[in-house]
């Protein structure tokens, strides 16, 4: 069997071998690189100023929260991946960037006033100790209605915290595959694809990509 290679092959080989050499290999840094480094310098400039080694939630959530954003954006205007699949991530990822969110600015308890109402405060109230002259005790004059009603705010906060935790995480990890091969079962080929794009609801950090 003969075998023939058309001249664009050998054109393309060439091209293959010159990108492995220096001077190709320095122009892609000067070129391509090097400005990169500085977009993204800019991108996480706020991440980085406010970068704590021993806060979780100044440490990582924010570099996270900002690619992401960044990637939905992107992916949106540019992205090659059909529309229905493509919608489902983006989606996903700005729920995810939204929740990062959530626990970068730890504002649980305004949610909890959103739907309870605000915390009942009187301030600090103080009055004399009788029996100890020039001694001041603070004097707690909340109703037991407002104790009941700020306990439930408290609680409603710390509800919505764990119940977006889990969220963000589920997010993160994506679907079980294995649960869609118990949908599939012996479907033929077009009708898994149809099936799979009513499963997928767009999650998995694995499968963000472009």
């Amino acid at each position: 069997m003969e075998t023939n290679f058309a001249p664009t092959f050998f054109d393309s080989v060439k091209r293959m071998v010159n990108r492995q050499r220096w001077y190709w290999k320095t122009w892609d840094f000067l070129r391509y690189d090097m400005p990169r480094f500085f977009r993204n310098l800019w991108m996480f400039r706020k991440d980085l100023y406010n970068y704590r080694w021993y806060s979780g939630q100044n440490a990582v959530l924010p570099f996270m929260k900002t690619a992401l954003t960044d990637m939905a954006d992107k992916i949106d205007k540019r992205g090659w991946e059909v529309e229905h699949s493509k919608s489902k991530k983006l989606d996903k990822m700005r729920r995810a960037a939204y929740l990062m969110e959530r626990f970068i600015e730890e504002d649980f308890l305004e949610l909890a006033e959103k739907e309870l109402g605000e915390v009942i405060c009187h301030g600090f109230n103080f009055e004399p100790v009788p029996d100890k002259p020039g001694y001041s005790r603070m004097v707690d004059k909340e109703t037991d209605e407002e104790k009941e009603h700020n306990s439930n705010v408290f609680a409603r906060s710390r509800e919505i915290e764990d119940q977006m935790w889990a969220e963000l995480w589920t997010i993160l990890k994506g679907q079980e595959y294995s649960d869609f091969d118990k949908i599939k079962g012996d479907a033929k080929m077009k009708e898994q694809d149809d099936l799979y794009n009513n499963w997928f609801d767009g999650s998995g950090l694995r499968g963000w990509w472009d």
